[in-house]
């Protein structure tokens, strides 16, 4: 399937009495096979624009193969009395590769991934041609001989968390704190982990994960030049577990992240780019479509104090009331939707006017149900990313909403100033530090 061409079928192969879920994307000259640790869905993963991105990015210049391991996402689970040996989940990335047609592939593998590439890689040197290991590790206990590793009593702490809070954003947060910034990538990233396990099969994979995982043996047998990338503030797999992979592998050097979390997030977009230039000597030139456009966000107040107030029926029932109003509205005014973020919107406009025009309908419309709703508004350049927008304007609109007061139209100055002359009012809000935005910008409340 040809890069750009959206999702990709995902198909099966056979490994033992199990099915393995995989997809190939991609007609790049070399193959790159990619899986992720528990926690990943073949197909839910599409749904984010952050992490479909990433995929397009590798399948730019690889021929792309992802998969899903036995016991994660798409693929049949595993019985939890008798799990695989850590050499046996080398399995499932021989088969990928045979249905794939692939004779020879680089592999990029994070966190529990990583230990299974590993040991493929000392087993068929012939099939791998380079190694990318991010937020991963050779062992996770502490030992003797490996003073980097975490004790049984965290390792405790850690499979209680994950029983307690698995699928949840709270978890989210605390396995990687950057995602409290983009509080929609972070329910995204939830709503993938309840897909790939329940509570009760991750805490039990990762109990026999972190308290069986030692690959050390294999790390001097890995032949392929290996890119480790590691966030440099990790908090459950710190950066030393990288540094050992570097230390023991011949031909393998370390990358450090900013963040403080594994994994693909808006922080780190440009890990692909990372990847690419390792593989092939030089970083891919993404071109990107760019438009003006005057951006919406809208965001119910308090929706999780008003969820436990009325119950989840009432409220589910109140949500789907608020949603027809807002798109509703959004047709009356020529707007895009673009996507919703759980309890908001993000829309697009082709000119200011409107977007304020609707943008006070929708609130209007909104509190006639008890709903109270804040809107942000900026014009600005945007990124085209398929039916997704990206760019600075987008995270404006996001940050000039987030400091409206419910039931308030709060928008940036550019917008004030396209208006001018329209007939609406504003009241200044003065001039306020928007969060990741340079410099100070000064806001305006549309007098309804």
């Amino acid at each position: 399937m040809a890069a750009g061409a959206g999702p990709p079928e995902t198909r099966y192969v056979s490994v033992g009495d199990a099915h393995v879920a995989y997809q190939v994307i991609g007609e790049g000259p070399q193959d790159l096979l990619y899986f992720y640790g528990l926690g990943s869905h073949l197909d839910i993963c599409w749904d984010s624009p952050v992490a479909s991105e990433f995929m397009m990015r590798l399948a730019s210049f690889s021929r792309l193969i992802v998969f899903d391991r036995r016991g994660t996402g798409a693929s049949d689970g595993v019985p939890l009395s008798a799990m695989p040996t850590w050499e046996e989940w080398t399995e499932d990335i021989l088969a990928v590769l045979d249905a794939a047609g692939s004779r020879q592939a680089a592999i990029f593998a994070t966190l529990d991934a990583g230990p299974i590439a590993i040991l493929f890689a000392a087993a068929h040197p012939e099939r791998v041609s380079a190694l990318v290991l991010m937020s991963t590790t050779a062992r996770y206990v502490v030992a003797d001989d490996y003073p980097a590793g975490a004790s049984q009593e965290m390792v405790d702490t850690i499979v209680e968390i994950i029983e307690s809070k698995w699928g949840t954003t709270d978890f989210v947060d605390l396995i990687n704190p950057s995602m409290a910034e983009n509080p929609e990538f972070a329910r995204f990233v939830a709503k993938m982990l309840r897909a790939s396990a329940t509570p009760r099969t991750a805490a039990a994979l990762y109990n026999y994960i972190l308290r069986t995982l030692d690959v050390r043996a294999a790390l001097p047998m890995v032949q392929a030049p290996t890119l480790v990338l590691h966030a440099k503030d990790d908090p459950i797999v710190p950066i030393e577990h990288g540094r050992f992979l570097v230390d023991h592998i011949g031909d393998a050097r370390l990358i450090t992240l900013p963040g403080a979390g594994p994994g693909v997030s808006p922080a780190n977009y440009s890990l692909a780019d990372e990847v690419a230039e390792f593989l092939t000597g030089e970083r891919p030139t993404i071109q990107v479509e760019r438009i003006l456009t005057t951006v919406l966000f809208t965001d119910i107040v308090g929706s999780t104090q008003h969820a436990a107030q009325v119950g989840d029926r009432r409220w589910r029932s109140l949500l789907d009331s608020h949603d027809r109003v807002v798109r509703e509205q959004l047709s009356r005014f020529d707007g895009r939707e673009v996507k919703t973020t759980g309890d908001g919107f993000l829309a697009a406009f082709d000119g200011p006017g409107r977007a304020i025009r609707c943008a006070e309908a929708i609130t209007k419309g909104t509190e006639t149900l008890g709903i109270p709703v804040r809107t942000g508004l900026h014009t600005g350049e945007c990124e085209v990313r398929g039916e997704d927008l990206g760019g600075l304007a987008v995270h404006i609109a996001a940050r000039v909403g987030a400091l409206a007061a419910p039931g308030e139209v709060l928008v940036s100055r550019t917008v004030a100033d396209l208006v001018a002359g329209s007939g609406i009012e504003f009241q200044d809000r003065g001039a306020h530090e928007l969060k990741g935005v340079p410099s100070t910008w000064n806001l305006f409340a549309v007098q309804c």
